[in-house]
């Protein structure tokens, strides 16, 4: 290896100011001094090493390998296993953490063949995306780990795992998490007693991971120390707790903010129908600015104040013509949903983009895919909605396949392994 190094070394340095270094290859005689050009002996004698390195030599005595612990889980259909093939090459990556979240809730395991390029995948991912590595070692079970101990680039697998408080006071992120998501379930009072202790001395990341745990117990204890993260230095931090407060019954910042909504935007019937009056906050001078504006009231305002408010379904109002303002209230409103995980306004924002206004702007095409990612899958199925026509734009059909891909997915998860 070093002979290799030192031929790398000369060559960058140049072979007007470095000696050549001989090829000193074991079982060979040695390379004799050349007085031809010394560039051309330094890449004569790299290609000599070259060869002789991908030659391999006689092996040693080899150990046999350790056997693998089995694994009861069945394994993923045929079908299955084909599409987490069709992921890992490329197609929806990002639906990954959903099939192998499914698949570890459903007691099965992936194909064994798709292991080394799973373990590879959460190996690039790193510190990142940490939990797609617990995915991956959790729906592998001992044949992920098995294959860890043979290659050290996927030792992450083979991490110790702490439990109980030792995963609090010593684990990582991860591991912290999935222990005051335990911890909330069993005891929500004392969760919330470590959150508010650890709040100080987190970090911005950690303070977030702390809310996100929170949202799926959440309670009315939850608002003092979420009105407190709204003052914190870290915006990131400052808008989930606002997500957070919009989605609480009876929050102070959704009070507020309800107020402030229905101040901008207003209903409007006559003989034509009803249609949507918007008068954005004044606190903005350009136009831009106040829509901006207009998105994070919109984005931050409970969704029930408008069905509520205007006595209206979420169907009937996200299809109340709103003029130049649709854009910026299907963007709002996207983001709220999806913040405040209400599938009703969901399917209603998805179907508003098949059957009557499209998308027209980047911000409403990201918003609808962000909503295909995130709605109940079985939109996706046959008929849950309208069939989009011949002059369908590409962004609707783009959000129709991922919601298509989401569903078939997860149905495939619930064949067996004897048929397609």
């Amino acid at each position: 290896m070093s002979t290799w190094h030192d031929l790398v070394t000369a060559s960058l340095i140049g072979t007007e100011r470095a000696v050549v270094p001989a090829a000193a290859i074991p079982g060979l005689p040695h390379t004799e001094d050349d007085a031809g050009d010394p560039a051309a002996v330094l890449l004569d004698r790299a290609a000599l090493l070259t060869a002789a390195r991908r030659a391999g030599r006689r092996p040693d005595r080899a150990e046999p390998l350790p056997v693998c612990e089995s694994d009861p889980r069945p394994a993923v259909s045929p079908v299955a296993g084909r599409r987490l093939a069709r992921m890992l090459s490329g197609e929806y990556p990002d639906m990954l953490t959903e099939w192998l979240t499914a698949v570890s809730a459903r007691g099965l395991r992936p194909p064994p063949q798709s292991l080394p390029a799973l373990l590879d995948r959460a190996r690039r991912a790193g510190s990142a995306d940490s939990g797609l590595a617990r995915l991956v070692a959790e729906a592998g079970g001992p044949r992920a780990e098995w294959l860890a101990k043979l290659n050290p680039d996927w030792e992450f697998v083979a991490a110790p795992v702490l439990a109980g408080e030792d995963a609090w006071r010593l684990g990582d992120t991860a591991q912290r998490r999935r222990y005051l998501t335990s911890l909330l379930a069993r005891d929500p009072a004392a969760a919330r007693d470590l959150i508010r202790g650890g709040w100080a001395a987190a970090g911005p990341e950690e303070r977030v991971m702390f809310l996100s745990v929170l949202v799926s117990r959440l309670s009315p204890a939850d608002e003092p120390l979420l009105e407190a993260a709204l003052h914190d230095r870290a915006e990131n931090v400052r808008s989930r707790a606002s997500n957070l407060l919009a989605s609480l019954p009876g929050s102070a910042l959704g009070q507020r903010m309800a107020e402030r909504a229905l101040r901008c935007v207003r209903i409007e019937c006559s003989a034509r129908g009803q249609r949507l009056l918007v008068t954005p906050p004044t606190a903005g001078g350009s136009q831009p600015e106040r829509a901006r504006l207009m998105l994070e009231v919109l984005a931050r305002t409970p969704l029930r104040t408008w069905t509520d408010g205007f006595g209206l379904t979420a169907e009937q109002v996200v299809a109340a013509p709103s003029g130049d303002w649709s854009s910026v209230l299907f963007t709002g409103w996207a983001r709220a949903a999806i913040a405040q995980r209400d599938q009703a306004w969901m399917a209603a924002l998805i179907a508003q983009a098949l059957i009557g206004r499209p998308p027209r702007t980047a911000s409403e095409t990201e918003a609808l895919l962000q909503l295909a990612r995130r709605a109940d899958p079985g939109l996706g199925a046959p008929d849950a909605l309208p069939e989009p026509g011949p002059d369908t734009p590409s962004a609707v059909g783009a959000a129709l396949s991922v919601l298509r891909f989401r569903y078939e997915m997860l149905e495939e998860l619930g064949h067996d392994d004897s048929g397609e």
